[in-house]
């Protein structure tokens, strides 16, 4: 698809511009004259194709505002084209803009919402998708717009305070390998050649100080390309099978991390499923769509091990908890609400729960963590100090006597 810059004007005469999505300018001139306009001028080509390559180009909070604003549209009774179009005008973000026109092309020739939104799964994936669907075949659509609107500000917010909460720690940590690293090449070389000079042994201490900086000023290279390297091949192992199981199993595994990547990963299946559920999609299709979407493989094959029981006739929570992935209480609550016919209610209330759990653990963590890494800093930078400091402290002492 490609954007055109037109010039025309309206039934009333009235003159107007815009741009437009089509494969060639007959194509967008065609689709301008089915919405009343006479089309004086006709330019541009622009190729959208080129944001596949880059990511979606979509920021998450951008794709739950759109939601939001769609939602309220479609209620005040807005025609859905026009709806698009007015997103697309008030769009800041060029590739979502035009990504919001190719829609409208296609909604325009006839093709259902779902089936456009579907041609740009890096912004609007399988869940979006579904659930948009579902909405349409029912009626709903924007009730089904509007719970989708909650669900991506819900995950919005979790990931904005899961990254403010990390980025104080992260922000230390390369500021003490930065130091450590600035002190090793360039600070203790010179103190290394004053000793040198000076003559004596040096306390051992400072002797291990001076070794780890000459080991690291030959062999910056090979520690740069070993860096490299790890970084390669972990990228290679987490892409196979049993490399990304086996990363997968010890996210959820660690004694502090893995607690709250499982809490997540809890929260994130129990209100994706329950508002899949809410919202028309047939269970096993919600599972189906809830395992791709889990973000954890050792989830995802849980939540497909349920899918086959339940296709089998049986109940969800037997094997969710024979996965030993999900606490006692999470499968009890949902066997609850499969034998009280409320399961998507049930799953929400469980979504919440966890998501409260969440920010209250990514808060102690925050406020744990920072006062560690302020004391983990101060005290290898203070050691490194005192460690070149000490033959001098020994020079003066023995002047003195």
């Amino acid at each position: 698809m490609a954007e055109f810059h037109w010039q025309g004007t309206n039934r009333q005469g009235r003159t107007l511009s815009g741009t437009i999505a089509g494969k060639n300018k007959k194509e967008a001139q065609e689709l301008l004259e089915r919405r009343g306009i006479t089309v004086t001028v006709v330019k541009g080509g622009f190729d959208m194709a080129k944001y596949g390559v880059i990511g979606s180009g979509v920021k998450n909070k951008e794709l739950a505002t759109f939601t939001r604003q769609f939602s309220v549209m479609i209620n005040a009774g807005l025609p859905l084209v026009n709806c698009l179009q007015i997103l697309a005008r008030q769009q800041d973000n060029s590739i979502f803009k035009d990504i919001i026109a190719d829609i409208t092309s296609e909604v325009e020739k006839g093709g259902t919402l779902a089936e456009a939104l579907g041609k740009h799964p890096k912004v609007f994936n399988e869940l979006y998708c579904n659930m948009v669907s579902a909405g349409e075949q029912g009626g709903i659509l924007d009730t089904i717009l509007g719970r989708l609107a909650e669900y991506l500000e819900s995950s919005a917010a979790l990931n904005s305070k899961i990254k403010s909460a990390m980025m104080y720690p992260m922000v230390v940590l390369i500021v003490v390998i930065l130091a450590t690293l600035a002190m090793l090449l360039f600070v203790i070389p010179i103190f290394q050649q004053m000793f040198t000079d000076l003559g004596g042994e040096l306390p051992a201490m400072t002797q291990m100080v001076v070794d780890m900086s000459e080991f690291v000023q030959k062999n910056i290279l090979f520690i740069i390309i070993g860096v490299v390297g790890f970084s390669i091949l972990y990228n290679i192992f987490q892409k196979t099978p049993g490399g990304r199981k086996f990363i997968d199993t010890l996210k959820i595994s660690l004694p502090i991390f893995g607690i709250l990547n499982r809490k997540m990963s809890i929260a994130r299946f129990t209100r994706t499923l329950g508002t899949l559920i809410s919202s028309g999609v047939a269970i096993l299709d919600g599972l189906a769509i809830t395992a791709k979407t889990s973000g954890n493989v050792v989830i995802s094959e849980a939540i497909q091990n349920a899918r086959i029981s339940i296709s089998g006739g049986e109940n969800i929570s037997g094997p969710l908890e024979s996965s030993g992935v999900f606490p006692t209480m999470v499968t009890q609550m949902i066997s609850v609400g499969e034998e009280t016919g409320g399961l998507d209610e049930m799953l929400i209330k469980i979504a919440d729960f966890y998501d409260e759990e969440v920010n209250t653990a990514v808060a102690g963590l925050a406020s744990t963590l920072e006062p560690v890494m302020i004391v983990f800093l101060g005290g290898f930078v203070g050691a490194l100090v005192i460690a070149m400091y000490l033959p001098i402290f020994d020079m003066i002492q023995a002047v003195g006597n």
